[in-house]
Protein backbone atom coordinates (compact mmCIF):
# COMPACT_ATOMS: atom_id res chain seq x y z
CA UNK A 1 0.00 0.00 0.00
CA UNK A 2 1.18 3.59 -0.92
CA UNK A 3 2.02 6.22 1.66
CA UNK A 4 -0.59 8.73 2.17
CA UNK A 5 -0.24 11.91 -0.04
CA UNK A 6 0.45 14.42 2.63
CA UNK A 7 1.36 17.26 0.33
CA UNK A 8 -0.37 18.88 -2.59
CA UNK A 9 0.52 21.88 -4.62
CA UNK A 10 -1.48 25.55 -4.28
CA UNK A 11 -1.56 28.21 -5.74
CA UNK A 12 -2.38 31.51 -3.57
CA UNK A 13 -3.04 34.81 -4.88
CA UNK A 14 -1.61 37.15 -2.31
CA UNK A 15 -1.45 41.14 -2.56
CA UNK A 16 -1.70 40.66 -6.63
CA UNK A 17 0.93 38.41 -6.74
CA UNK A 18 0.41 34.50 -7.71
CA UNK A 19 2.45 31.99 -5.47
CA UNK A 20 3.08 28.06 -6.38
CA UNK A 21 3.93 26.06 -3.57
CA UNK A 22 4.16 22.59 -2.74
CA UNK A 23 2.24 22.92 1.00
CA UNK A 24 2.00 20.30 3.79
CA UNK A 25 -1.72 19.68 3.99
CA UNK A 26 -1.82 20.83 7.39
CA UNK A 27 -0.07 24.12 7.09
CA UNK A 28 -2.26 27.24 7.79
CA UNK A 29 -2.70 30.11 5.53
CA UNK A 30 -1.20 32.31 8.03
CA UNK A 31 1.79 29.72 8.51
CA UNK A 32 2.23 29.48 4.62
CA UNK A 33 2.04 33.62 4.56
CA UNK A 34 4.47 33.60 7.81
CA UNK A 35 6.64 31.26 6.94
CA UNK A 36 6.67 30.27 3.36
CA UNK A 37 6.30 33.84 1.78
CA UNK A 38 8.06 36.12 4.45
CA UNK A 39 4.82 37.88 5.08
CA UNK A 40 4.88 39.01 8.67
CA UNK A 41 2.25 41.38 8.49
CA UNK A 42 -0.34 38.84 9.79
CA UNK A 43 0.29 37.55 13.38
CA UNK A 44 0.07 34.31 15.38
CA UNK A 45 -2.11 35.85 18.42
CA UNK A 46 -4.03 33.14 19.79
CA UNK A 47 -3.75 30.24 17.09
CA UNK A 48 -7.53 29.96 17.94
CA UNK A 49 -9.52 32.81 15.67
CA UNK A 50 -10.24 34.34 19.03
CA UNK A 51 -8.13 37.42 18.84
CA UNK A 52 -8.42 38.54 15.27
CA UNK A 53 -4.42 39.00 14.76
CA UNK A 54 -4.03 36.96 12.24
CA UNK A 55 -6.97 38.81 10.32
CA UNK A 56 -6.62 38.53 6.40
CA UNK A 57 -8.95 39.45 3.35
CA UNK A 58 -10.08 36.07 1.58
CA UNK A 59 -11.99 36.86 -1.81
CA UNK A 60 -12.93 40.27 -0.34
CA UNK A 61 -14.00 38.98 3.09
CA UNK A 62 -12.15 38.99 6.49
CA UNK A 63 -10.98 35.85 7.36
CA UNK A 64 -9.04 34.46 10.64
CA UNK A 65 -6.02 33.08 8.62
CA UNK A 66 -4.81 31.04 11.66
CA UNK A 67 -7.80 28.06 11.16
CA UNK A 68 -7.67 28.03 7.23
CA UNK A 69 -5.73 25.13 5.55
CA UNK A 70 -3.72 26.41 2.40
CA UNK A 71 -4.79 23.94 0.34
CA UNK A 72 -8.61 24.53 0.79
CA UNK A 73 -7.77 27.94 -0.69
CA UNK A 74 -6.26 26.96 -4.08
CA UNK A 75 -6.56 30.07 -5.84
CA UNK A 76 -7.91 32.22 -3.58
CA UNK A 77 -7.35 36.21 -3.52
CA UNK A 78 -5.52 36.74 -0.47
CA UNK A 79 -4.99 40.43 0.95
CA UNK A 80 -2.45 41.35 4.25
CA UNK A 81 -1.38 43.94 5.56
CA UNK A 82 1.13 44.47 3.28
CA UNK A 83 -0.75 44.49 0.49
CA UNK A 84 -3.29 47.68 1.68
CA UNK A 85 -1.28 50.20 0.43
CA UNK A 86 -0.87 51.36 -3.38
CA UNK A 87 3.26 51.87 -3.59
CA UNK A 88 4.16 54.65 -1.11
CA UNK A 89 0.46 55.83 -0.48
CA UNK A 90 -0.48 53.95 2.47
CA UNK A 91 -5.00 52.97 2.69
CA UNK A 92 -6.44 55.47 4.32
CA UNK A 93 -7.10 53.02 7.12
CA UNK A 94 -3.43 53.20 7.51
CA UNK A 95 -3.37 56.90 7.74
CA UNK A 96 -6.37 57.33 9.74
CA UNK A 97 -4.61 54.54 11.90
CA UNK A 98 -1.53 57.15 12.43
CA UNK A 99 -3.51 60.36 12.98
CA UNK A 100 -5.69 58.67 15.29
CA UNK A 101 -3.10 56.91 17.10
CA UNK A 102 -5.20 54.00 16.68
CA UNK A 103 -2.24 51.52 18.20
CA UNK A 104 0.03 51.15 20.61
CA UNK A 105 2.69 48.37 20.86
CA UNK A 106 1.21 47.63 17.09
CA UNK A 107 0.69 43.86 17.44
CA UNK A 108 -3.10 43.45 16.41
CA UNK A 109 -2.88 46.60 14.23
CA UNK A 110 -2.59 44.38 11.17
CA UNK A 111 -5.63 42.09 11.99
CA UNK A 112 -7.42 45.38 13.28
CA UNK A 113 -6.81 46.97 9.58
CA UNK A 114 -8.01 44.08 7.38
CA UNK A 115 -10.69 42.96 10.01
CA UNK A 116 -11.92 47.01 9.37
CA UNK A 117 -11.50 47.24 5.45
CA UNK A 118 -13.77 43.78 5.42
CA UNK A 119 -15.71 45.24 7.79
CA UNK A 120 -16.82 48.36 5.55
CA UNK A 121 -17.28 46.53 3.00
CA UNK A 122 -19.59 44.67 4.72
CA UNK A 123 -21.84 47.42 6.05
CA UNK A 124 -21.85 49.29 2.64
CA UNK A 125 -23.10 46.04 1.12
CA UNK A 126 -25.67 45.73 3.80
CA UNK A 127 -24.85 43.17 6.13
CA UNK A 128 -26.24 43.46 9.47
CA UNK A 129 -25.06 43.31 12.71
CA UNK A 130 -26.30 42.62 16.08
CA UNK A 131 -26.48 46.28 16.71
CA UNK A 132 -28.27 47.20 13.72
CA UNK A 133 -31.49 48.81 13.92
CA UNK A 134 -34.56 46.19 13.00
CA UNK A 135 -36.04 48.76 11.25
CA UNK A 136 -33.18 49.10 8.41
CA UNK A 137 -34.02 48.87 5.01
CA UNK A 138 -32.91 45.12 4.03
CA UNK A 139 -29.53 44.91 1.73
CA UNK A 140 -29.61 49.09 2.46
CA UNK A 141 -25.87 50.06 3.24
CA UNK A 142 -25.45 49.84 7.34
CA UNK A 143 -24.44 53.38 9.03
CA UNK A 144 -21.75 53.00 11.09
CA UNK A 145 -22.18 54.63 14.06
CA UNK A 146 -19.56 53.58 16.91
CA UNK A 147 -21.37 50.97 18.01
CA UNK A 148 -21.92 49.55 14.56
CA UNK A 149 -17.60 49.84 14.18
CA UNK A 150 -17.21 48.59 18.28
CA UNK A 151 -19.60 45.71 17.51
CA UNK A 152 -18.38 44.66 13.84
CA UNK A 153 -14.86 44.97 14.78
CA UNK A 154 -15.50 42.96 18.42
CA UNK A 155 -13.42 39.89 17.08
CA UNK A 156 -10.29 41.78 16.87
CA UNK A 157 -8.81 42.49 20.60
CA UNK A 158 -6.07 45.17 21.36
CA UNK A 159 -4.73 43.78 24.49
CA UNK A 160 -3.01 47.78 25.02
CA UNK A 161 -6.63 49.20 25.14
CA UNK A 162 -6.74 51.39 21.95
CA UNK A 163 -10.08 50.55 21.14
CA UNK A 164 -11.17 54.30 21.68
CA UNK A 165 -8.72 55.84 19.02
CA UNK A 166 -9.46 52.38 16.53
CA UNK A 167 -13.16 53.20 16.08
CA UNK A 168 -12.07 57.27 15.73
CA UNK A 169 -9.93 55.87 12.89
CA UNK A 170 -12.30 53.34 11.23
CA UNK A 171 -14.92 56.25 12.10
CA UNK A 172 -13.04 58.72 10.24
CA UNK A 173 -12.65 56.58 6.68
CA UNK A 174 -16.24 55.26 7.05
CA UNK A 175 -17.89 58.60 6.80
Amino acid sequence: MAAPQTTSPVTLHVNGVAHHKEFDHRTTVLDALREHLGLTGAKKGCDHAQCGACTVLVDGRRANSCLLLAVAHDGAEITTVEGLAEGDALHPLQEAFLERDGFQCGYCTPGQLCSAVGMIAEADEGAPSHVTPLAAPPGAPVPLSPDEIRERMSGNLCRCGAYVNIVAAIGDVAR
